[in-house]
């Protein structure tokens, strides 16, 4: 096995066997922060199977083409498909590709609310967000929602139900290995990572990344308490056997638990700092994000791009519901703004 990619150059196009009979596939994504998203091809005893699917556009579509013409095989060699959760840059392509061979979608049936509002493009696609922004004291930061999620709520022919629902410890055979799916709820309602138990391999999607935090509090349906859920989901993984990380974004390392134990230190660092901020003066989600540091640069919020500051906010507002459950702070809603305060 050849090197395997670094944090310098992991989204950068090729075909890395990670582990025998494991292809890491990077895809290219329209976005400044996330340049690729790694879709995982695992040779079954019926021809490929796809642990996550990329985003359904032309580049995309055309370098999963190269990588698997270079592994002697075509799309049509794609018989299932393991999807970690319904984000589109996870699922479109997936849909897609079941379209035009067949292939079967299996999905965490968490994601049954969200995906059954995607499907239907009479949805209220910015209804929740756009309350917890009001809520957050963010009224501007809302009415510019709509305009940033205009093409997700005009492209519902993009998104269908999978074909299998997963309630996680589900074991798909592969006939050379055994996949185990394990719900991760948390960055989303039905998350769902895959255990490779003899080789000792996590799939797991977006719930571990190696380099960046993922979000919480992001759907358009959920759970009404993100960041418990994705702190549970983290000490769940943590209490497996230690494996090589294999993520959705980011080169592949060597141990999942190292990463776990980071993402909870950061957790209870970030939780301790909105506490703080409420301590300071600041009362509302709007006003706390505004003083915490965003990205490994501990960028402001005001640098961000909207649709960032959107993802910052929610976040904010994850960290105080935890804080708010756990007794650490009072709410109460003065003109439909939720102002917190400490004591």
């Amino acid at each position: 096995m050849t090197a395997l990619a670094t944090r310098a150059n992991w989204a950068e196009p090729l075909v890395e066997e990670v582990s025998p009979g494991v292809h890491r596939v990077p895809l290219p994504l329209p976005m400044d922060g996330l340049h690729a998203v790694n879709v995982y091809v695992l040779e079954d005893r019926d021809g490929l199977l796809l642990v996550d699917g990329g985003w359904a556009l032309e580049a995309s579509r055309a370098r999963l083409e190269r990588a698997l013409s270079a592994l002697g095989a075509d799309v049509g060699d794609v018989r299932r498909m393991l999807v970690t959760h319904a984000h589109r840059d996870h699922y479109t392509q997936a849909v897609a590709l079941r379209r035009e061979n067949g292939a079967s979608i299996s999905l965490g049936v968490g994601e049954r609310a969200v995906l059954e509002l995607l499907v239907d493009p009479s949805r209220p696609n910015t209804a929740r967000w756009a309350g917890q922004l009001v809520a957050a004291d963010a009224a501007g930061l809302a009415r510019k929602l709509a305009g940033l999620l205009e093409e997700t709520a005009t492209q519902a022919q993009r998104w269908e139900l999978p074909d299998v629902w997963l309630e996680g410890e589900e074991v798909h055979d592969l006939g050379v290995r055994q996949l185990r799916a394990v719900a991760t709820p948390g960055h989303t309602s039905g998350h769902m990572v895959f255990v490779d138990d003899a080789a000792g391999l996590l799939f797991a999607g977006d719930h571990v990344l190696p380099h960046i935090t993922p979000s919480v509090g992001f759907e358009a349906a959920g759970g009404e308490l993100p960041l418990g859920a994705y702190l549970q989901s983290l000490t769940t993984v943590r209490a497996l056997p230690d494996a090589r990380l294999l993520p959705a974004h980011g080169p592949v390392t060597d141990s999942a638990h190292a990463r776990i134990d980071e993402l909870l230190d950061h957790h209870r660092t970030r939780l301790d700092d909105v506490h703080a901020a409420i301590a300071a003066g600041a009362s509302s989600a709007a006003d706390v994000a505004a003083v915490l540091g965003w990205t490994s640069r501990r960028r402001s919020l005001g640098s961000l791009d909207p649709f960032n500051q959107v993802l910052a906010i929610l976040e904010t507002i994850a960290h105080l519901d935890l804080l708010l459950v756990r007794n650490r702070v009072t709410v109460e809603v003065v003109d439909g703004v939720r102002r917190f305060s400490v004591g």
